[in-house]
């Protein structure tokens, strides 16, 4: 990036910027089965309260991540699933490896011992990125979901922290 960029919390007051980014990602058709975006109400249900990251460029949101659970179940609250966006036109340029670097310390600092992505094949740059971050692939769900009529597979990726959850 050019400018300087400055990650930190994600607020609520970042909403609007972080759905125009997740509906860039949409757009792509790589990024999600979602084919439209949900409201605040149902995106702030969804993910976790910890680990909600913006990446900003003065006052303008050029990226963010956050975890969702796995499950309800207490022997997993260690393990979450992530979600990167990038505003498009931004990509290539380093941001999502600080987002990434960001969100696995942070992940670690509130104790979350493997962080999982699902992420559609044809998605080379995130695959790269997560690989950069040791995250390893554990399989594909072939056929998942259909997006636009179309059959989708899901590669399965996971990062085991060094740190947390060692014992």
């Amino acid at each position: 990036m050019d400018s300087i960029i400055v990650i930190d919390k994600m607020e609520k007051k970042d909403w609007e910027q972080v759905r125009d980014i997740y509906r860039d990602g949409i757009n792509t058709g790589n990024a999600t089965f979602d084919t439209e975006t949900p409201d605040w109400e149902e995106w702030d249900r969804k993910y976790l309260p910890v680990c909600r990251l913006a990446a900003r460029e003065g006052q303008r949101v050029v990226g963010w991540a956050a975890l969702l659970p796995v499950n309800a179940k207490a022997a997993f609250s260690g393990v979450a699933e992530l979600s990167i966006y990038l505003r498009a036109g931004t990509t290539g340029k380093g941001l999502g490896t600080r987002l990434m670097d960001e969100l696995v310390k942070e992940s670690e600092l509130q104790g979350f011992w493997t962080l999982q992505a699902g992420i559609f094949p044809e998605n080379k740059g995130s695959i790269r990125l997560h690989e950069k971050f040791g995250f390893e692939r554990v399989g594909v769900r072939r056929r998942l979901g259909k997006l636009h009529g179309v059959w989708r597979d899901v590669l399965l990726m996971e990062r085991r922290s060094n740190t947390v959850g060692i014992e």
